[in-house]
């Protein structure tokens, strides 16, 4: 709760945190609304990164279905979808082969066509403009940090821009105690695993009667690669190697823009070895020879890496709660199998502002816009998601293989029975963190040495990605019990956060004789990804915000 701290206060009609496809879509169309009632809406949008864009992380394959709706013109205003996908390929690798399955044998909505390749990160930095054009007020580099509550428990706004607190809690010289911005409705679309909607679920039950939301990480770099290996258009996914058949991911290839390559791996966090390495893996992937022809003579340019949301259908939360609403990965409306969410995304944001605009222009606020439920339930994205809703459940309970044949077989029953699936809707089991294994019960992996050309170390590539934080502020990695990670995690699993995260935030060090380890945080390597506070076995690592500016800087990711 908000600290009994003296700020200045803004009004708005609606606040919006979190500058991405979601919290843009639905500023943009919060002011179509009010033109074309004739009408006023102030509309504040806030950005924890230090400029729209640059912790924005996918892909990415982007489905324009919901910016054809919104700005139907973006060809002509010149939004950064410059690439059609041409060429659409799906792989099982093996460690030195693989086999093409024919995209004929997938439903229709798994295919690329119409779909476009480009940075999200460059497209949200256009839609930002067009918001700014229409009025909108943006405000970046102001990390959010808390909610501002109403009397009657309702939410009213959020605390933003605090900074000058240094490590030890005490106000440093050019301390800001930061703005409340109060709103009629208050919009949370910070992304996945975001901390104000950890603390708006738990606080209004908002996850009562749904399955465990499930996560994957998903690991990208971009590359520039010769002429010769460019092939505008190309779109690559793959299952298999270098995971096992009971540790659920996939890999994307996809080729666009100035001869750049985005590569990625995803790594479902519900694997059990508590050895496995997600960035290590990614690095070995790179080594198949399906894959190395295609970097070799490139330059890598840019890494980075992010949590998704997988839980889908059946993990969607209650939407709103007195005074605002979950938009976009706030939520998780990602669709799994096409590996694509910026669409639903978006389209949630939408329907969000334009039930707040009804609402507003009928004299309410602070008030559950359950109208915005009712709106995403009769949705396209609640269809969409509701034709893959068993796709993750089966690759979870039977693995890669046998799991992809249940789920492509439900997904056409889906598809040509209007929903309909023979196996109703299957339920998530557990949550992420509760499937990790006993690491008595697994062989280490020993992963071989990056080679420099197409493999790199932790270190480098965080430098690759612009991370920075100001050093002399309180750790926004919390342990709620310091004891734990040596205690309890190093002896049970072998401490996987020195392995589970993708930028060497946390490590295992021991004295000269190998004895005596402790545990380290170097928070200023943090990407944002969240990774740690959904895997952590003892839940013990909550990710809260730094001050705002700080983390990466993504360019054209």
């Amino acid at each position: 709760m908000s600290e009994d701290v003296e700020r200045e206060a803004m009004e708005y009609d609606v606040v919006v945190v979190g500058a991405g496809p979601a919290g843009l879509a639905a500023a943009i169309r919060l002011k179509q609304l009010a033109e074309a009632a004739g009408s006023e809406i102030t509309v504040a949008v806030l950005e924890k990164g230090s400029e729209v864009g640059a912790h924005i992380l996918s892909g990415a394959v982007i489905d324009p279905k919901a910016l054809n709706e919104l700005i139907p013109d973006w060809k002509a205003k010149g939004a950064p979808l410059e690439t059609p996908v041409t060429k659409d390929r799906f792989l099982i690798l093996g460690p030195a082969g693989e086999i093409a399955l024919p995209m004929f044998a997938m439903p229709p909505f798994m295919h690329n066509h119409g779909n476009y390749i480009a940075s999200l990160g460059n497209v949200c930095r256009w839609l930002a403009t067009e918001a700014e054009a229409m009025g909108v007020e943006i405000y970046p580099g102001m990390a959010v940090s808390d909610l501002v509550w109403n009397e009657d428990g309702s939410v009213k706004g959020v605390v933003a821009g605090v900074f000058g607190i240094g490590k030890d809690g005490e106000k440093k010289p050019d301390y800001q105690p930061g703005l409340e911005l109060h709103a009629k409705y208050t919009f949370i679309g910070e992304g996945v695993r975001g901390s104000l909607a950890k603390m708006l679920q738990a606080k209004f039950n908002l996850t009562a009667g749904k399955s465990p939301q499930k996560f994957g990480l998903g690991i990208k770099e971009l590359w520039q690669i010769p002429d010769a290996q460019f092939q505008p258009g190309l779109a690559v996914h793959t299952l298999g190697w270098p995971l096992d058949d009971k540790t659920g991911g996939g890999s994307f290839m996809y080729h666009f823009g100035e001869n750049y390559v985005a590569i990625g791996l995803v790594v479902h966090l519900n694997y059990k070895n508590p050895w496995l390495s997600p960035f290590d893996e990614f690095q070995r992937f790179k080594q198949h020879p399906s894959v190395r022809p295609y970097l070799e003579g490139g330059k890598r340019i840019a890494y980075g890496a992010r949590a998704i949301t997988e839980g889908g259908y059946q993990s969607v939360p209650k939407l709103t709660f007195p005074g605002g609403a979950l938009i976009g990965c706030s939520a998780g409306f990602v669709n799994v199998p096409r590996i694509k969410g910026s669409h639903n995304a978006m389209k949630t944001g939408m329907l969000a502002a334009e039930q707040a605009f009804k609402a507003i222009a009928a004299g309410r606020a602070s008030d559950e816009l359950v109208e915005y439920e009712q709106a995403y339930k009769g949705s396209w994205v609640a269809r969409e998601l509701k034709l893959v809703r068993n796709a993750k459940p089966f690759l979870s309970k039977f693995g890669t293989v046998l799991g992809m044949a249940f789920a492509g077989f439900d997904m056409w029953c889906t598809t040509l029975l209007g929903g309909f699936s023979f196996f109703g809707t299957l339920k998530h089991e557990k949550t992420d963190a509760a499937s990790t294994g006993l690491a008595k019960d697994y062989q280490p992996i020993v992963y071989p040495k990056p080679d420099g050309v197409v493999s790199f170390d932790k270190l480098s590539s965080v430098f690759l990605s612009s991370t920075n934080h100001e050093e002399d502020q309180p750790a926004h990695l919390k342990l709620k019990d310091p004891t734990v990670p040596i205690a309890v995690n190093l002896p049970k699993y072998g401490e996987p956060a020195r392995l589970y995260c993708p930028a060497g935030v946390y490590e295992v060090l021991y004295d000269e004789a190998g004895q005596n380890p402790r545990f380290q945080i170097n928070a200023q390597n943090c990407v944002h990804c969240k990774t740690c506070d959904i895997k952590d076995p003892s839940q013990n690592i909550n990710w809260t915000t730094p001050e705002g500016g700080g983390g990466p800087n993504y360019p054209n990711m």
